[in-house]
């Protein structure tokens, strides 16, 4: 924008900081003209402008640009920057574009840009000899641009704290509906949060942090602080419609699944965004510091309590069988879940391994034994034993068992009844 090329002044009489003979504020006096202009000029060329509404361009950016233009007139008139109290719609206007969801970035550079041009439109009348008066109108000028980026953020950012606290507990209300079954017949335009058909119902495990088992630190706040890296991150991978009930243990996530409402009548809305994926969950493993682990069972609303406690189910399962952190799904943990079903199969195999109760080294021996692949060297360096002995234990182990570490169906048999054993005491 070429300042020279608007004519938008307005008769004034009075002595007042000059340039060029005549008040440095003149140029900007009109103020409708000049807000109007810079609405216009904000909406076409500054990026961030060009997405918002057009009733919000009409009605209130163009109202506040007029009451700024009537700051700047006066703070040049007066050659005084106004208080803080002199800000009240800087800072009330700030509030209401927080709470409507305007970005703080927009706000800001709407106010830099427009100080920028108002500058220009004051500055480009200005004659050689007029370099004290520019001095003071630039100091003036860099002065309110302070206060007023001040007063914005300020108010911008206390509005959003609020909101985001009461948009926090309105979603921790709607999750804890949900999970108790009440969600059934709880209509979408009853909750501030679009209520999706389905869900991915998440079932998380966050193990402790290195932090919260250092003596030398306080572990509770090392537990919340990874607690509030993990919500970050959910809030800002997932659609704000995702609902979180987190403890620093781990806890339940309902991501709403993208898909068509029930039909013409329903009163559930679409809900489109990002699902958990086991790159989603690296992401959030890596803004805990810890590996996570969790268990995705999908489920339409009225379903979601059952699947939430299968997915707990479940992500327990996965400790008790030493899996390694990551996602898994019902498919994925098949085996070690029938292996917890009661039944006669199983007690059964849950007693071969009874004998070894009160040998516990054996025990040990048979567990690193399977899990090194049977390697004899690699077993015996781990369990700080001479090969003999290693060899002596299997057979000892076969004593009382009855299983053959040397064949195929022995060591089969011997890997499910271990797991049963460890499924059916982790979950008693």
């Amino acid at each position: 924008m070429h300042f020279s090329e608007l004519d938008i002044t307005a008769d004034f009489t009075g002595t007042t900081l000059q340039l060029d003979g005549s008040p440095a504020s003149l140029p900007l006096r009109n103020t409708g003209v000049v807000a109007s202009t810079l609405v216009e000029y904000f909406a076409t060329c500054l990026a961030p402008c060009r997405t918002l509404p057009g009733e919000l361009l009409r009605g209130d950016v163009t109202q506040v640009t007029r009451q700024f233009l009537a700051i700047v007139v006066d703070m040049l008139d007066r050659q005084t920057v106004p208080e803080a109290d002199g800000l009240e719609e800087v800072s009330s206007s700030a509030s209401r574009w927080a709470r409507e969801g305007v970005p703080l970035e927009t706000i800001l550079r709407a106010y830099h840009e427009g100080m920028r041009i108002g500058l220009g439109l004051v500055t480009a009348r200005a004659r050689a000899e007029d370099h004290e008066e520019l001095i003071t109108v630039v100091d003036l000028v860099l002065e309110l641009l302070e206060v007023i980026t001040v007063a914005a953020t300020t108010a911008y950012t206390a509005e959003a704290r609020l909101v985001a606290r009461e948009h926090h507990s309105v979603a921790q209300t709607l999750a804890s509906t949900l999970l108790s079954g009440h969600g059934r017949s709880l209509p979408a335009r009853q909750s501030a949060i679009p209520v999706a058909d389905s869900y991915q119902v998440v079932a998380v495990s966050i193990p402790p942090h290195p932090d919260e088992q250092d003596p030398r630190v306080d572990g509770e706040v090392a537990a919340r602080r990874k607690l509030r890296r993990v919500q970050s991150a959910v809030a800002k991978i997932f659609d704000p419609s995702t609902l979180t009930l987190l403890s620093p243990r781990g806890g339940t996530v309902l991501v709403p699944v993208p898909g068509r409402p029930a039909g013409p009548g329903s009163a559930r809305k679409t809900v489109a965004g990002p699902a958990l994926t086991a790159d989603v969950l690296a992401e959030l493993s890596e803004a805990a510091e810890v590996p996570l682990t969790a268990v995705v069972v999908t489920a339409v609303t009225a379903d979601i309590p059952e699947a939430a406690e299968r997915a707990h189910e479940l992500v327990g399962l996965c400790a008790a069988a030493r899996r390694p952190p990551g996602l898994y799904d019902p498919a994925d943990l098949a085996f070690e879940y029938q292996l917890t079903r009661p039944g006669p199969a199983v007690d059964q195999l849950v007693a071969v391994l009874a004998p070894l109760d009160k040998h516990p080294e054996l025990l040990d021996t048979l567990r690193t034994y399977l899990s090194n692949d049977l390697n004899r060297q690699l077993t015996a360096r781990r369990l700080f034993v001479h090969p003999n002995t290693l060899d002596h234990r299997i057979r000892r182990i076969a004593q009382l068992t009855a299983l053959d570490l040397t064949t195929t169906t022995g060591i089969s048999y011997a890997s499910v009844a271990l797991l049963a054993r460890d499924l059916n005491r982790r979950t008693a």
